[in-house]
């Protein structure tokens, strides 16, 4: 046999476990990249789930998810939102200086009314003759923007008072201020955040950072006839 026929046999025998080899690690490899991408997407962190209105967690039953944003400075409108839908905000053009409110059936969750009130150049009886006809269990959704105070007088902050709030004796020029409370609540509200006007911790220039604040409010019983 000689030398060139010898050296052909032996390329040709070891051509197959060759092959036979690079098959294998083929498949060990496609292998180990496959369960490595599962144990990655196993152990990496999962998205946080968001309920209605970007809460972190449900509301219980007959309950109502909510979640307020004061504006910023007098330049980003504010925004409330209930039950997953936006009542006030920006883009629904329903936004102005001053006091923006959202009036709600406390019985069955319904929109009953929008309104905003400009508390630096406006009249604030157009105010007390919104809150004063409130019907008992409606909720009172507020979120200031720019300046929600200047116009505010006696009868304005005793109105908001017997609505729940503690914050509203102290509201002053420019301060944030974010509010829900109840025609006829028999304690103050737990949901209220006040942001004081104040050059040493203001977040932009002549007025503080924008509040947010969301959580759950319990609907009311129905009155018995």
């Amino acid at each position: 046999m000689s030398p060139e026929t010898l050296l052909t046999e032996t390329s040709v025998l070891l051509t197959g476990p060759l092959r036979a080899v690079a098959v294998l690690l083929l498949v060990g490899l496609t292998w180990l990249l496959a369960n490595s991408i599962s144990l990655r997407n196993l152990f990496s962190e999962p998205h946080p789930r968001r309920y209605k209105c970007g809460l972190s967690a449900p509301c219980p039953q007959k309950h109502l998810a909510f979640r307020l944003v004061s504006g910023a400075a007098n330049v980003i409108g504010p925004k409330i939102c209930l039950e997953d839908k936006m009542l006030v905000s920006s883009v629904k053009n329903n936004v102005g200086r001053g006091l923006n409110i959202a009036l709600v059936n406390g019985v069955t969750g319904e929109l009953l009314d929008t309104k905003s009130f400009d508390m630096w150049a406006g009249d604030v009886s157009d105010l007390l003759k919104f809150l004063r006809p409130l019907h008992e269990g409606t909720l009172v959704f507020v979120a200031s923007f720019d300046d929600a105070a200047t116009k505010m007088n006696d009868e304005a902050r005793r109105l908001f008072e017997e609505l729940g709030s503690t914050a509203v004796k102290e509201l002053a020029f420019r301060d944030s201020w974010v509010f829900v409370g109840a025609k006829g609540i028999e304690n103050k509200s737990p949901f209220e955040q006040r942001m004081k006007n104040s050059k040493n911790s203001n977040k932009y220039e002549g007025w503080p950072e924008s509040l947010e604040m969301d959580g759950c409010i319990p609907l009311r019983a129905p009155l018995e006839s």
